[in-house]
């Protein structure tokens, strides 16, 4: 296991410091980020990801904690191993570019070269070599007005790579670009993650461009709230499999990523409660769940809540269908604490056998949705898939076609449609089980 290449422990950042403005920026951030990783600072305006990331590049002293890169502390250094450490350790890309107008697109690429007193023929060389890779070799002598927003954010990513640095710092790199030259650029910061092996850390608001990144720090009011890691990628950070489950909630997370846990629950449970509800309704439906999942009403309380009409601030269901969804949400809530309960053993490593009580329970819940007319090996597989799932060793996709794989096959031989609905079911129940403090850490 490599060490970590950025290190932050128990970080504070206060600015102005004794005066009648001091402002907390950080409070109390620990993380670790690996040679080779790609990860993204995530979260609204004012949540202290680009005080980070200036801490990280050496210009933000912390008031509390410590910042290590590569194993040193940057801020003991003396001024001119400061400058070196700036230039060669750390590439930065701004959203703004800062490209030099006064001097051409290449010199602006070879610039940094002159600090590190590089020969004049290899320094022209060096740059045209990485205008050629980003695609822009033919406005080698343009001035950088004269360029468009995609491409002179491709000078700007030439520019930080021209020293070989070991981190690449990307500051919102695609804030001012179309979607276009937004792709365009960061398929090259994925290049330059894989093929390059730099370790990119980007600040982002944009909730799509994580799929790139192998973790996610999600931030919030100075503070990281959870760290998510990118089941699509392979994983450079120590990642114990069986303490990450990946649940609907790490789907939901994307589509809201300003919602906080418990409204990503929220909206989980809503969406099985509802079909063709009017977003108005839904959102009514949304208020009462929430109350319900804070424990803030109770079971009645919440039935007058589903029942009452919309203009009196209820939901407007009539008396049966509000029956109905507070059965569907206790029993849910209900079989989760379940789930939660084999969770909360297995992060402690109190790990038992497969056909332990909890896994009996939740196979329980599932053979009833699925009919309740499971033979002895069906019961047995389904036990074997439970335990596979909620300890994070398969994924959703995978329950649901061993389900439906018949039972010479090894499977449990449930009709398509009944392995869908079992599935779709399970993942409701998994994701209100689920801690919501995040995974991944």
């Amino acid at each position: 296991m490599p060490q970590p290449i950025v290190q932050l422990k128990n970080l504070d950042i206060t600015y102005n410091i004794g005066k009648e403005n001091e402002y907390k920026a950080t409070f109390n951030v620990s993380m670790e980020i690996y040679p080779e990783e790609y990860v993204a600072f995530f979260g609204p305006s004012g949540c202290g990801k680009s005080t980070l990331f200036y801490s990280i590049l050496g210009i933000l002293a912390p008031s509390a904690g410590q910042l290590l890169v590569k194993g040193e502390n940057p801020y003991s250094f003396s001024p001119e191993k400061m400058v070196k450490f700036q230039t060669s350790t750390i590439g930065i890309i701004y959203q703004a570019f800062y490209l030099i107008n006064s001097i051409s697109v290449l010199d602006n690429i070879a610039l940094p070269l002159i600090f590190h007193s590089a020969a004049p023929g290899w320094r022209k060389k060096h740059a045209l070599s990485l205008l050629r890779r980003f695609g822009i070799e033919q406005h080698a002598e343009k001035y950088p007005d004269n360029l468009s927003g995609g491409q002179s954010q491709r000078v700007s990513v030439a520019r930080a790579l021209v020293n070989n640095p070991d981190i690449l710092l990307a500051d919102e790199p695609t804030g001012n670009l179309d979607s276009i030259s937004t792709k365009q650029v960061m398929d090259a910061l994925e290049e330059i993650n894989q093929k390059d092996k730099k370790t990119v850390i980007m600040i982002t608001h944009n909730a799509a461009q994580l799929k790139y990144c192998h973790r996610v720090f999600y931030m919030k009011d100075g503070r990281v709230e959870r760290v998510v890691s990118n089941p699509e990628k392979k994983q450079i950070a120590k990642i114990d499999r069986q303490k990450m489950i990946v649940s609907e909630i790490d789907t939901l997370s994307k589509l809201y990523p300003y919602s906080t846990p418990i409204e990503l629950k929220v909206k989980s449970l809503v969406n099985y409660l509802t079909q063709e509800m009017p977003i108005e309704q839904v959102q009514k439906l949304e208020r009462s769940v929430q109350l319900v999942l804070e424990r803030k009403i109770n079971k009645q309380q919440f039935f007058a809540s589903l029942q009452a009409e919309q203009k009196n601030g209820g939901v407007g269901l009539s008396p049966s269908a509000a029956r109905t969804a507070v059965r569907e949400t206790e029993k849910i809530m209900l079989q989760s604490e379940e789930v939660q309960r084999y969770r909360r053993r297995l992060e402690q490593n109190n790990f038992f056998e497969r056909e332990g009580d909890l896994v009996r329970k939740i196979s329980g819940f599932l053979a009833v949705e699925a009919g309740g007319n499971l033979n002895p090996t069906q019961s047995k597989r389904l036990k074997e898939l439970v335990h596979q799932r909620v300890s994070g060793l398969i994924r959703q996709e995978e329950f649901a076609a061993l389900a439906a794989l018949p039972l010479p096959n090894g499977g449990i031989g449930l009709e398509q449609k009944t392995a869908q609905r079992l599935t779709y079911y399970f993942e409701k129940i998994i994701c209100q089980g689920i801690e919501t403090k995040g995974h991944g850490h």
